[in-house]
Parts: structure tokens; sequence; C-alpha cells
């Protein structure tokens, strides 16, 4: 896989975004293992996508919606994911301004490191492309959360992504890592767990859950573990309806921070 050639605006917009946005540190770089992996982590509404395309180290490919590549698409699919939860009130708003970014949104997800994500037919493209990618040398950085809430670190994770797992080791032999990753804007910091291994000789439901449940308890007990601080949730809610993280006894406690 060759890296892709960037238009000149993407590179201004890039440069733009770096500018203007929080200057993330990676915490746990030496959890990664030497091979390409699956880097799962908080969607954290933007933060963790641009966290990932502008600081996260290393050869990497993004999970993206790919309605978000396409010009017909974007405006139906940006309302609805980001801004359908606001007050009904505000709606008229956010429908415009979601037309109004649609070039901006082809024109940064086409030249990001991204691989689009579909939920027809054309999701074995997805993971054929993944899979090419892997081969690289290049992990791929998923952010699987949907509207389900899980506690108050996390949403619930939509589970297909374990299969990428599946298709790898059937075209490579190899059975790769699932590495958690935390996004905290609140501390500038990317944090990396360690990594969970794929097996295949397991049943790919049952894989499924326990990858997802493993990930998801790695993922908000790397939370808990900091010290306090604002949680950016999946949903795009109110800033002063933003959870907090708690101490990490409670989370032992209950297996939740919430």
């Amino acid at each position: 896989m060759q890296d892709k050639k960037t238009t000149f605006i993407y590179r201004i917009i890039r440069w733009f975004v770096w500018l203007f946005s929080p200057k993330f540190r990676t915490v746990g770089l030496e959890k990664l293992p030497d091979e390409a992996c699956i880097i799962v982590g908080n969607h954290s509404q933007m933060y963790g996508p641009i966290a990932a395309e502008i600081f996260l180290p290393g050869r990497h490919e993004i999970w993206c919606a790919g309605q978000m590549m396409h010009r017909d698409e974007v405006a139906a699919y940006a309302f609805e994911d980001f801004w359908s939860f606001k007050p009904r009130w505000t709606h008229g708003f956010f429908r415009l301004l979601s037309r109004l970014i649609t070039p901006l949104s082809v024109c940064v997800f086409n030249n990001a490191h991204t691989i689009p994500v579909y939920h027809d037919t054309r999701l074995l493209t997805t993971y054929r492309t993944s899979v090419d990618a892997l081969q690289a040398g290049r992990s791929v950085v998923i952010f699987p959360e949907k509207n389900v809430r899980r506690n108050n670190i996390l949403y619930a994770f939509q589970d297909k992504f374990v299969d990428l797992a599946r298709f790898y080791y059937k075209k490579a032999g190899v059975a790769l890592s699932f590495v958690p990753l935390y996004v905290a804007p609140a501390r500038k910091t990317l944090y990396l767990g360690d990594p969970i291994r794929f097996d295949p000789t397991a049943p790919i439901a049952a894989e499924r859950e326990r990858i997802c449940g493993r990930l998801a308890d790695a993922i908000t007990g790397i939370a808990c573990s900091l010290p306090e601080h604002t949680v950016v949730p999946y949903r795009n809610i109110r800033k002063r309806d933003y959870p907090k993280n708690t101490p990490l006894e409670v989370y032992n406690d209950e297996k939740t921070c919430g």
C-alpha cells in the first residue's frame, strides 16, 4: 500500500487543525507489538480521529464512515450522527451546517489516512483494504462506539470490527493483537493499554464478545486510574453534561465508573 498523495488544500486544512487543536502526547508506546495491530479507542467526539491522524506515532490508517467521503451522503449522515441529539429547535441550523461542511468533509476524509467503512456489501472492501494496510505494516485505528451507553467513559461497541482479525489470519496466518486506547482531551494525552491477542480457534461470535468486553474494560480501567478529569463522551451533548471519571477503587468494586 502506497502513501496517499494529498492535495494542497488538505495540507493547509491539516496545518490549521494542528495549530488550533490540543497537542496530544502518547503514553504507553512500549505496549504496541512489533508488528502491525488494531488500535481500538473511545471516539471522544472528533478528538479521537483528529488525535489519531495528527499525533499518534507510527504508520496507521483510521476507519471512518464511508458516507463522510461521498458528496451526496455527507449531509444526511453528519446531521444524524453529530447533531440529531441537539434540541429540536436547533435542527434547522444543524441541517444547514451539515450541507455546508460537505465540501470540507469530502476533502478531509479522502486525503487523510483513512479507510472507508460501510454497512452494506461494500464492507468486504473495507476488510480487504484494511488487510492490505496491515500487511504493509500499517496499524488500523478504530473507534467503534455506537449510541448505547455502557458507562460514563464509553458507549457500547459495534462488534464487527473484530472480524478484521479473522480476515487477516486467513490471508496472512498471523493472529493480530488489539490494543486499547483511551483518548483524554482534558489531559491532552493518548493512553495505550496492554494488547489482547485474537484467538483464531474460537468461534467468531465468542471472539467478538470477548475482545469487545476486554477492550471496553481496559479503556474504562485506564480512565478510572487517572486523576479526576472531564470525559468527552461519544455523543455530542451539552458540555455541562460531560461526565467525570472516578477513582480506580470504585471501578474495581463496581466494574464501572458511573
